[in-house]
């Protein structure tokens, strides 16, 4: 453990996916500075995320990000403690772009590097605007992951549950695309759900009795069976009953499983991670729950919620305060453990 004598400042990198971001964090909590540069644009014209062209557009702003991340953050690099990257899961050419640009850093300013688990950094988040108690339960939903994650102890996980095939940000893109959306699909949906006077009967996938796992892909079978039913009966105006239909059942799902684990593991709080963080349907539905469960809630603002830097630097703190630092070596991992990446105890 690194004894603490003064503020600890880690300038973090986040380039996983098709957001580049760079960021100065205090001490873990507080964000001095937080850019992000969104290729939402660029990649709507495919329908999605196409990993070669995300890899370029991170190169072509990555340097600029960081030197202004700094100098947003009024902290020149020798007062900086360690540079922190996400190393994965993730995209390995995305990835790789952010660890090079980090890794280049940690060496000219002779700066310690670390290494940081992409969903850990989902999960501390929170931390950013609230203290985090434990044992914690983290529902992590974004456009890959979608977990149920206990934390026994600050920077330890263990994996209760996940999904077995599409996660929830995935399902959305899809079921938005069945119902004529354009990439990114989940607004799109969450917002047609809110205003649908009714809801199409969709199924709900629970699966075994005691499971904490999470299935989506029978649930988007029946959305794209039900809108060719529509469609070869030749009606319109389906789309609203269906988004809510389909929102319904996944926050149904969602919430009583993360409930049922906070209850069965004692947590004394129940944390929501991840960019379908930000689904207003969701937040609503999981704060209602959990006031009248009695459980303590945390929900990260939606600047948190996606893919940026801060969230990195919070979590790399806890890698710093351990002293448990990477080598010029490091290399992305796309299926990167969150379990493996656990802080020590020692």
């Amino acid at each position: 453990m690194v004894k603490q004598e003064q503020d600890v400042y880690i300038l973090a990198v986040e380039t996983s996916c098709d957001e580049t971001s760079a960021a100065v964090v205090k001490n873990g909590t507080e964000v001095l500075s937080n850019l992000i540069a969104s290729q939402i644009e660029t990649h709507r014209a495919f329908g999605g995320v196409v990993p070669e062209v995300a890899s370029r557009k991170h190169v072509e702003s990555i340097t600029r990000m960081l030197e202004e991340a700094v100098q947003e953050a009024g902290i020149a690099p020798e007062s900086l403690s360690a540079i922190a990257v996400t190393e994965g899961p993730g995209l390995v050419g995305a990835l790789l772009v952010g660890i090079m640009a980090a890794k280049s850093l940690a060496f000219a300013w002779d700066k310690p590097l670390i290494g940081v688990h992409h969903i850990a950094g989902h999960i501390y988040a929170n931390r950013l605007e609230a203290e985090m108690v434990y044992p914690s339960m983290a529902l992590v939903v974004s456009g890959g992951h979608t977990e149920l994650v206990l934390m026994e102890r600050e920077g330890s996980f263990r994996l209760l549950g996940r999904t077995r095939d599409d996660a929830v940000g995935e399902a959305y893109d899809k079921v938005a695309r069945a119902l004529g959306f354009p990439y990114p699909g989940g607004p799109f949906v969450d917002k047609l759900a809110a205003e649908a006077e009714e809801a199409e009967e969709l199924p709900r996938a629970w699966l075994e009795p005691d499971s904490y796992d999470f299935s989506l892909s029978g649930l988007k079978s029946a959305v794209l069976n039900a809108v060719n039913q529509h469609k070869m009966r030749g009606e319109d105006g389906y789309q609203a009953a269906i988004a809510r239909g389909f929102q319904e059942s996944v926050i149904e799902v969602l919430v009583e499983k993360a409930i049922r684990a906070v209850k069965a593991t004692g947590s004394r709080q129940l944390l929501l991670c991840g960019g379908v963080a930000a689904n207003r349907g969701l937040r609503a539905a999981l704060t209602e729950r959990c006031e009248r469960e009695g459980i303590a809630l945390l929900i990260p603002p939606l600047k948190y919620c996606t893919d940026n830097a801060a969230m990195i630097g919070a979590a790399a703190y806890l890698k710093w305060r351990s002293a448990e630092f990477s080598d010029l070596e490091l290399k992305a991992e796309p299926s990167l453990s969150l379990e493996g990446w656990s802080v020590s105890q020692g």
